[in-house]
Parts: structure tokens; sequence; C-alpha cells
């Protein structure tokens, strides 16, 4: 895993996630999930190439089935993009690399003022 990318999980998802001054890519995943190892590697290069515009945080369902739940996440991959605090879109299932960039790009584009 890229070091840019953070493991979270139920203690500190908020402040990983919710509090974060950049919008958060949240990828739902377990180590089992096929689909999952495939968009791995996508993810960590996404995490390089969108460094100064976007976080990227992995949850394991495995471990934190409450995230999931909370987030009502019924299939894996689920990636779920927040900004300030809320989901302002999301995806299931592995994406190729133009779908990925596709899917951020107008929504990390809006870089919030800090």
């Amino acid at each position: 895993m890229n070091e840019l990318i953070t493991a979270t999980n139920n203690e500190a998802f908020d402040s990983d996630v919710l509090k974060a001054e950049l919008p958060v890519l949240v990828d739902f995943w377990a180590e089992w999930c096929g689909p999952c190892r495939m968009i791995a590697p996508i993810l960590d290069e996404f995490a390089t190439t969108y460094k100064d515009r976007l976080k990227i945080v992995k949850v394991d369902v495995d471990k934190a089935p409450e995230l999931a739940a909370r987030f009502q996440v019924r299939g894996i991959p689920a990636l779920l993009l927040f900004r300030d605090g809320l989901v302002q879109g999301n995806k299931i299932g592995a994406l190729t690399k133009t779908q990925l960039a596709a899917f951020l790009d107008p929504l990390v584009a809006k870089k919030s003022d800090n």
C-alpha cells in the first residue's frame, strides 16, 4: 500500500475522513475480495497523482463492519468520496483508471478555500 494511503478504523474514521481538510476517497475493501485487489494498484497511483487535492483512506470491512453498516456499504469495493464530512459521490465495484479519474476529477476540482 502506498505510504500516502491511510488505513483507518472505527476510532479514527471521524478524524481521518470527516474532519479532513481535503476531499477524501474512502475505499471499503476486504483481503479476500478479488476486485478490491484489482483496484488497489490504481488507488496507489492516484494517491500520488492526486496527493495535493485528495486523501485516500482504506476501510477493511472485516475489521470495521460498523463503518460499512454506517455508510450502507452492501458491496465491495465501495468507493465513497467525502468533502466537509459529507458523501459527495460513490462507486461500487472495481473501476479502471479512466473510470476512476472520470469519477474523481469533477469532485476534487472544486477545491474548497482554506
